[in-house]
């Protein structure tokens, strides 16, 4: 369509734009991620996103409204009944939850962690949701003495593992992460399984390393991903893009990004490359880093470093390529507890052949971000594109 052969896609982990009109259902009332941090520290500039309509999705302070932007604009609601990262990339796929994931507020069985240990050979503490770092303080120590996992849960349909690499092995923590994958799903259904490794000898020096790997099931339907493969395009994932489909539709997989910064410069490189299809990009540290830490100031620190880029970003744009940020979730720095908030996700496309100064409204799901692209890429006219208001 209109001769565009190559979107990207770039996932900006957990940058809510505002509470989702069910957000009472998830305890959310009153979250809005980029609103809300804006505002925690007295504003929050970015230009570049700016000027392609950001500050007309939602209100933030430093980023106004403008009456004529550089590209399209607009917000999705999720349909699916969840608010992590595999269910908002999945609807961002065309995919969208029938039905939601099992949560394990009390952590798992008996029966799982049991056979857990028999198959890997350790024993397992924690076993309840906790934050990522917050568990490797209290428990780092006792593993170093023990050797035992820490096995940890969250809000999400999620089954982590924390191993100290100078004590676990790499290897064996990825082994144990699918043997954990194997059990859950017979007995424990999850979106994933994460690998969670990190390094330190006390309390004080634990740290996570960007070793972290996600083992998950494949989507329950074909996505816009396998699609695209099939019609002989390329789907190249930068950074955790592939794990959250477990690799399903992905033609390159250029893996987990060290930092935001890397997964922006993989995504300069591939924007070089001679490719035509979808440029996947997800950037995580604003979610794990920043929005489970409830660090506003280093989320909003973040947003700026990838706002400074873009215009990088938009430079290696070919003349046939369109770009499009967006969001999976939420995860209001500023909130109650770590866990994600249920919120609308932005929504901004530029390109050489993207109109100008088009707001595309409010979306009744993220499946109409798929849509769009299969409709340009494929030439399929599917309900909820927005491809004719674009381009």
């Amino acid at each position: 369509m209109n001769d565009i052969s190559r979107i990207t896609l770039i996932v900006l982990d957990s940058v809510g734009a505002g509470e989702l009109p069910d957000a009472h259902i998830f305890s959310d009332e009153g979250s809005n991620t980029l609103g809300n941090m804006a505002k925690a520290v007295g504003g929050m500039s970015l230009p570049n996103m700016g000027k392609l309509g950001l500050g007309n999705i939602v209100e933030i302070l430093g980023t106004p409204k403008i009456e004529n932007s550089e590209g399209a604009y607009g917000k999705a609601v999720e349909v699916s009944i969840g608010k992590d990262s595999t269910t908002g990339h999945w609807e961002i796929a065309g995919v969208p939850l029938e039905r939601p994931f099992p949560s394990y507020s009390n952590g798992f069985s008996d029966e799982v962690i049991k056979e857990f240990e028999e198959k890997t050979g350790r024993k397992v503490m924690v076993n309840r949701p906790m934050s990522g770092t917050a568990v490797i303080d209290e428990y780092g120590e006792k593993q170093i003495e023990t050797g035992n996992w820490i096995v940890y849960g969250s809000a999400d349909p999620v089954f982590q593992i924390a191993a100290n690499e100078d004590i676990i092995p790499l290897e064996e923590l990825y082994k144990a992460c699918e043997i954990a994958l194997d059990i859950c799903n017979r007995k424990s259904p999850v979106a994933r399984v994460i690998a969670r490794p990190y390094i330190g000898k006390k309390l004080g020096e634990f740290q996570r390393t960007s070793n972290r790997h996600d083992f998950s099931i494949d989507p329950p339907k074909e996505s816009m991903l396998e699609r695209i493969q099939k019609a002989g395009l390329d789907v190249i994932g930068i950074g955790k893009t592939s794990d959250l489909f477990n690799g399903k539709g992905i033609t390159i997989n250029k893996k987990a990004n060290q930092d935001n910064l890397d997964g922006i410069k993989k995504t300069i490189e591939a924007l070089k490359e001679n490719t035509n299809g979808l440029i996947f990009t997800n950037l995580v540290d604003f979610d794990t880093v920043y929005g489970h830490r409830r660090d506003a100031k280093g989320y909003v620190n973040a947003l700026k470093e990838f706002d400074n880029w873009l215009p990088e970003i938009e430079k290696g744009l070919r003349d046939d390529e369109i770009l499009i940020i967006t969001a999976d979730h939420g995860n209001d720095p500023t909130f109650k507890g770590t866990d994600h908030t249920r919120e609308y996700i932005p929504i901004l496309i530029t390109g050489k052949k993207v109109k100008k100064n088009t707001n595309i409204g409010t979306r009744k799901t993220f499946s109409d971000i798929a849509s769009t692209i299969e409709e340009i890429l494929l030439g399929v006219k599917k309900d909820g594109s927005f491809a004719k208001d674009i381009l």
